[in-house]
């Protein structure tokens, strides 16, 4: 029996069209801690199952040298 990953992966054509909520800027993807990152916000969004959670609350501050 297999563990369960807590994320699939994000279809690319989607990670091209989404933007930072917040400051409208591009997201890279860090596919090592699920997240999308907007360097210009500080933001990190998760990505759940393969969805990314574009909500400003469900995101995490970035840290210093992030």
């Amino acid at each position: 029996m297999s563990t369960p990953t807590l994320s699939a992966e994000v279809d690319p054509r989607l990670l091209e069209i989404l933007v930072c909520p917040v400051s409208r800027g591009p997201l890279d993807y860090d596919r090592t801690k699920s997240e999308l990152i907007s360097r210009k916000a500080r933001l990190a969004y998760p990505i759940r199952d393969g969805v990314p959670i574009m909500l400003p609350e469900e995101a995490r501050d970035l840290g210093e040298g992030e």
